[in-house]
C-alpha cells in the first residue's frame, strides 16, 4: 500500500458531524458501534448479507453474534485503527441491511 492509498483519519469535529448522519451509532474511542435485536438464525443471515456488501466496498466490521443480538464495531485498520469516512459509509450500508432483515436497533 502506497502512502497515497492510506486512509485519512477524521478529526473529532468530522467524526461528530458524521455521527449525526448515522443516528443510533455510537462512538467508543476509535470505533463506532451499533447493536441490533434479531433472532439468532436471522442474525446469521444478516451477517452474511453484510459480509457480501463489505466484500464489494472493501471495508469490514467486527461482528459479535449473540443469542438475540448482533453488534457491529467499525474502525479503519489501515489508518491505525482510527475512524475514517469509509467507516460511516459502511455504517449506512449496515443500517440498510439490518432494516431489510427486520432487525431492531437497540438503543
Amino acid at each position: 500500500m502506497s502512502e497515497s492509498d492510506v486512509p485519512v483519519p477524521l478529526t473529532d469535529a468530522e467524526i461528530e458531524a458524521a455521527l449525526r448522519k448515522v443516528p443510533g451509532w455510537r462512538r467508543d474511542g476509535d470505533e463506532i458501534t451499533r447493536t441490533y435485536g434479531i433472532r439468532y438464525h436471522g442474525g446469521i443471515a444478516m451477517i452474511v448479507h453484510v459480509a457480501d456488501v463489505e466484500r464489494l466496498i472493501g471495508h469490514h466490521a467486527d461482528v459479535d453474534l449473540r443469542w438475540g443480538t448482533v453488534r457491529f464495531g467499525i474502525t479503519t485498520h489501515d489508518a491505525g485503527n482510527r475512524l475514517t469516512a469509509a467507516d460511516f459509509v459502511l455504517a449506512e450500508r449496515i443500517d440498510a441491511v439490518a432494516q431489510a432483515h427486520g432487525a431492531e436497533p437497540q438503543e
